[in-house]
């Protein structure tokens, strides 16, 4: 296994071609791994010292990328993150292909020993449940000499299995829940025409729908609207819907009620899988017919016409995601601290 450490933006040029199809074949592929994703995020936030590892068999063939950086915080303390941690990524992890895995997650340890002087601790957020890193790699730092190696529960993600048919949906949620899904659909459609959705295609301007989502956005929390006060937010979400949108991958959708957008929705359609991203809604229009959910209802249902296995409500407990049909999973924290000495 041959490793390279890329620590500038030198890694993005370099892997731009082989970076997602490394990721097709990866043991765990989700769109907060695609090279766009790890460019992007890197131009937006910068927060420390880039340290993009790669790894290659001896005929060159690439079969493991660990894309990190370097925070150093107030107190000092050097600690070692995914790319793309945490606030505005749901799952974070390697990407390495299966039949390789044993090699790389052996070589990620030798060079995280390695260059032990380097940081202080190692600390992966948002690790998925079926992840190597999660499960080979604490054992291999472990051996290694890092000390409080642990992996705990950092946050659950809801996700619904989706069935054949939007009544098999509808049946799941049990007969209260779904008559109450029932009942706002039919008031929504007694409207006609005045309720519309759709979902942004080639007929709209990716930039102004962007511009519209973020408006919903703002006015759906004042949280969220404290959240997009942030520059650097809005430029990441500025870059990544666009360019999800050229890749392939971005179903963003609003609900028109009387010709005006009062809630939308930024899902991914990654994988044969939605993963609903982030949402917009102003509660002061149209309160009445449920926007909010009424939109939810439609992307379940279009996501079950095109025959996607999963809906994943992404991190987060909020009781809307189980009331419609979610089911808990979880990711994971990894927690490692340098070892000071080389292990017997």
């Amino acid at each position: 296994m041959n490793i390279h450490s890329f620590t500038n933006t030198d890694a993005f040029s370099v892997l731009e071609q082989e970076w997602n199809m490394l990721l097709s074949c990866s043991i765990t592929n989700y769109p907060f791994s695609t090279y766009e994703w790890h460019k992007l995020w890197w131009e937006a936030y910068e927060p420390g010292d880039l340290w993009v590892m790669t790894f290659r068999t001896n005929d060159n063939r690439l079969v493991g990328i660990a894309s990190f950086f370097i925070e150093t915080k107030e107190s000092g303390e050097r600690a070692v993150h995914f790319v793309g941690c945490e606030d505005v990524t749901d799952y974070l992890d390697l990407l390495v292909e299966a039949e390789f895995a044993t090699e790389v997650y052996q070589g990620l340890a030798d060079t995280l020993y390695d260059n032990r002087d380097k940081f202080d601790v190692l600390d992966l957020c948002n690790i998925p449940a079926e992840s190597p890193t999660r499960t080979l790699l604490p054992d291999l730092l472990a051996q290694k000499g890092f000390e409080g190696v642990e992996t705990i529960v950092q946050e659950v993600c809801p996700i619904v299995p989706l069935p054949e048919s939007f009544d098999e949906y509808l049946t799941m949620l049990g007969k209260k829940q779904g008559k109450e899904v029932k009942r706002k659909l039919r008031r929504a459609k007694a409207q006609g025409d005045a309720v519309n959705w759709y979902i942004v295609d080639e007929q709209q301007d990716i930039n102004a729908e962007v511009d519209k989502f973020l408006a919903l956005m703002a006015a759906s929390h004042p949280e969220k609207a404290q959240f997009l006060q942030d520059e650097n937010h809005v430029k990441f979400f500025k870059s990544i819907v666009p360019a999800a949108y050229k890749a392939g991958w971005l179903q963003l959708n609003f609900l028109e009620v009387a010709g005006e957008a009062v809630a939308a929705y930024v899902n991914f359609d990654y994988d044969n899988r939605i993963l609903v991203y982030n949402s917009g809604l102003d509660p002061s229009k149209a309160a009445a017919l449920s926007p909010g959910i009424v939109l939810l209802s439609y992307n379940i249902e279009h996501a079950i016409e095109h025959n996607r296995t999963t809906f994943d409500f992404l991190r987060g407990d909020e009781q809307y995601k189980y009331r419609m049909g979610g089911q808990t999973t979880e990711v994971y924290n990894l927690l490692a601290k340098s070892p000071v000495a080389i292990p017997v």
